[in-house]
């Protein structure tokens, strides 16, 4: 019994009260305590190595895993971008005019507008590729340097306990770039605007000139460059998806005929649709949707247009330039601000009619005047 004890006190005392299985092994066949105690240190950097080694595969593995799943993006993009390239025109003169002309153009610009959301998508999913990968590196690293740490019987506790600490501090100093990295990452997913888009997002609106995962860059209409946090962007107004419409409220004199002057708008909105202009391309049938209001000086009717997108602002101005030109040929008037004054004439009261007033013409004299001679 005595002996069952002493052998176990030295098991103890040479690998310690949980002994690992060669550490035991090493021991019971020398029955040494410096023999067990070398071969416990030497299994634990090989225990590291492991770790290491198995973090080395696991990061490999899930690269080859985001790398798969942007790998299908891209080819969903080239698939979309060889479509757009399919549909485009490849004969003809698109420099003439005619209604043929007129949808080649159409087509040209439909197939190039493709192609730049197919590299859009493209660049979007490199960069979703690039940051999960980064993330997941990082992860599955620090969680191996901890497991590392912890076969040297460091006590990982208080480190843990510490990070937390510097972790929350950091948060709490850091709370906005952390803020406008995750909104920089929600954007990319979302596909909420790219380079090139028309977008207002409350203080600044202009185009976009880049976007990253902290900042977007937008340059307004008098040239100025915005530098926007992702953070703070709370909606987003984009200008060139998909399709836009330019409504215009065309005001005329009250004396006007509106069903005339509804019908010369129509015609010459009309007349723009069939001309399909380079940058005021109108792609269905103009509508005018009616007296929008009555203001101080004119009525109002609404006329709407829809556009290719970012188009809509040349095509109003398009049509403002056209109706001025056939108003003046129409006799319409486009109003002005007016205003009617009613002017009362009142009659001065007589003497007679009013006795309490007096005759004498010394109150009405200005003092100090001279008086007339007889």
């Amino acid at each position: 019994m005595r002996t069952v004890l002493a052998q176990t006190a030295g098991l103890t005392d040479a690998c310690g009260s949980e002994p690992s299985l060669l550490c035991e092994l090493v021991y019971d066949l020398s029955d040494s305590e410096v023999l067990a105690k070398a071969s416990d240190w030497l299994l634990r950097p090989l225990k590291v190595v492991l770790i290491l080694v198995i973090a080395y595969f696991a990061v490999r593995l899930v690269r080859s895993a985001v790398d798969r799943m942007v790998s299908k993006l891209l080819a969903d993009q080239e698939a979309k971008a060889a479509a757009a390239d399919a549909a485009a025109p490849t004969g003809g003169d698109e420099a003439g005019w005619g209604p043929l002309a007129a949808l080649q153009r159409h087509a040209a610009r439909q197939a190039e507008r493709a192609a730049l959301q197919a590299e859009r998508g493209r660049q979007r999913a490199q960069t979703l590729g690039a940051v999960l990968k980064s993330l997941a590196a990082f992860t599955i690293f620090v969680l191996a340097a901890l497991m590392a740490l912890g076969e040297f019987d460091i006590n990982l506790g208080p480190l843990i306990a510490s990070a937390g600490i510097a972790g929350i501090a950091l948060g709490f100093g850091a709370q906005s770039l952390v803020k406008d990295f995750l909104s920089g990452i929600f954007m990319l997913v979302e596909d909420q605007f790219g380079v090139g888009d028309i977008v207002d997002v409350g203080e600044a609106s202009g185009v976009v000139e880049g976007v990253s995962l902290r900042t977007t860059r937008i340059r307004d209409v008098n040239g100025t460059l915005w530098h926007v946090p992702n953070g703070e962007i709370r909606r987003v107004g984009n200008k060139s998806q998909e399709w836009a419409r330019a409504v215009l409220d065309i005001e005329v004199a009250y004396d006007t005929d509106i069903e005339h002057a509804a019908r010369v708008i129509k015609e010459v909105a009309d007349a723009l649709w069939h001309d399909a202009l380079e940058n005021a391309t109108v792609l269905e049938e103009p509508e005018i949707w009616g007296v929008e209001q009555f203001g101080a000086s004119a009525i109002a009717i609404r006329l709407a247009v829809k556009v290719e997108p970012a188009e809509q602002f040349a095509t109003a101005r398009e049509i403002r330039r056209r109706l001025k030109a056939r108003f003046d040929e129409e006799g319409i008037e486009i109003p002005f601000p007016q205003r009617t004054v009613w002017v009362q004439h009142v009659d001065q009261p007589s003497q007679q009619a009013r006795p309490d007033v007096a005759s004498d013409e010394s109150l009405l004299r200005p003092a100090g005047a001279p008086e007339e001679a007889e």
